[in-house]
């Protein structure tokens, strides 16, 4: 959109572009950078020396790191800017950190890319905004000042350009006018072509590339048509090996009822039979989706969860509106996938599920006093909750240092 619309309204009718808002949106796209730059330098600048004062105690080795971090905040500043030329979404190329808290936040930043290259811009966009700044100035004031020349003549007044010439009559100021509007309009494309140019350069350094947003939506549907595979097989093996062979055999106990003349044992176990078929059927719906989270919500199917856990598990639910019921799914199939690694690897004594709303956003949290070190690249399953929850634009974050304890975090918009 800013490498091809700028430029093909400027290419198209001048009296449609300098009608249109474009000569204005760019105005406001230069000078809004300008202050954004300033604040940045300025904050750097104090981050530099506090850290250097301080620097042979951590808390000066903090601010230095914070150095290359405070572009992480004047990126994200300026892909909203980018809003004012380019209404196209500009997503952020950072990564949601493995684990919450500050250090990690902080380490994981530090060693991303995107870090690197957002400081370089930010190093670059603070030099340009001096041109940013001064380009719409000397179009505007200058052009204002230089089209009031008649005014200034007729009032007897005579404008001098040093030892170049002076303006005495009004026809030379009606010149000068007719200069400054043409100079005018002129500057109202050179400042388009400026901004254009400027966020350009901020959609290349600043905001994650298509291409590697597809690549990753392809991965994440391979993953997720691997799991749905493996589901399946899941469900054909139990539905074949469980409840298919109980009712295989209630059948033939039927039939040699039928024979002995209705043997009152062969018919108690044939109930029996029955039952436990009900019973499977009964577990393997549920694992599908379960009835109570249809009837009654997130917060009732986590606590029929926390029934059925082998650990005991605390519920702490605050959902005053029901999210939407593919939010509750995702949500609700990642709380029970942690709790069965809870119960399997963790080896802990407790756990406690909680759950809320932030903003917009359902937010769940899984934490046991397990032994921790669960790791997504070790092939816990963990990537597997991460893409059902990324097909929600939801995060799902994990912390779980070796002796614990875990905290599986997930955060899943949804409306209010």
């Amino acid at each position: 959109m800013t490498d091809r619309t700028v430029w093909r309204a400027m290419a198209g009718n001048p009296l449609r572009f300098l009608l249109s808002s474009w000569p204005w949106r760019s105005l406001l796209f230069l000078v809004v950078g300008y202050p954004l730059s300033a604040v940045w330098v300025t904050v750097v600048a104090g981050l530099a020396v506090a850290g250097t004062l301080t620097a042979p105690f951590v808390v000066g080795l903090v601010l230095l790191a914070m150095l290359p971090m405070s572009a992480v905040g004047y990126a994200a500043a300026e892909r909203r800017r980018l809003r004012l030329l380019d209404p196209r979404p500009a997503p952020t190329p950072h990564r949601p950190p493995p684990r919450p808290g500050f250090r990690p936040w902080l380490g994981f930043r530090l060693r991303e890319t995107a870090t690197w290259r957002e400081l370089g811009y930010a190093l670059v966009s603070s030099l340009l905004s001096i041109v940013d700044i001064v380009v719409p100035f000397t179009v505007i004031v200058g052009s204002t000042v230089h089209a009031s020349a008649p005014m200034l003549v007729g009032h007897g007044d005579r404008i001098m350009y040093g030892t170049v010439g002076s303006v005495d009559t009004e026809g030379e100021a009606w010149a000068v006018a007719a200069a400054a509007v043409a100079v005018f309009v002129l500057g109202l494309y050179a400042m388009t072509a400026l901004a254009g140019a400027r966020a350009a350069l901020a959609r290349a350094l600043l905001v994650r590339p298509v291409e590697e947003e597809l690549v990753e939506v392809r991965a994440s549907r391979a993953r997720m048509a691997d799991a749905f595979e493996a589901e399946r097989r899941r469900i054909e093996r139990d539905l074949h090996d469980g409840a298919q062979q109980r009712l295989t055999g209630l059948i033939m106990m039927l039939g040699l009822a039928k024979l002995d003349a209705g043997d009152p044992a062969l018919i108690e176990k044939a109930r029996g039979e029955a039952r436990a078929a009900l019973a499977e059927l009964r577990d393997l719906v549920r694992g599908i989706h379960p009835s109570v989270l249809t009837d009654r919500g997130l917060a009732a199917a986590v606590e029929s969860l926390a029934e059925r856990s082998a650990v005991p598990v605390d519920v702490d639910a605050d959902l005053p509106v029901r999210p939407p019921e593919s939010v509750e799914s995702a949500a609700y199939f990642v709380i029970a996938e942690a709790l069965a690694n809870v119960a399997k690897h963790s080896g802990a004594s407790r756990a406690r599920v909680t759950l809320r709303t932030a903003g917009k956003a359902l937010v769940a949290e899984v934490r046991d006093d397990g032994a921790g070190g669960a790791d997504a690249a070790k092939g816990s399953g963990l990537q597997g909750l991460a893409d059902r929850v990324a097909v929600h634009d939801g995060t799902l974050r994990v912390s779980s240092p070796p002796g614990g304890p875990t905290i599986l975090r997930v955060e899943i918009p949804c409306a209010s």
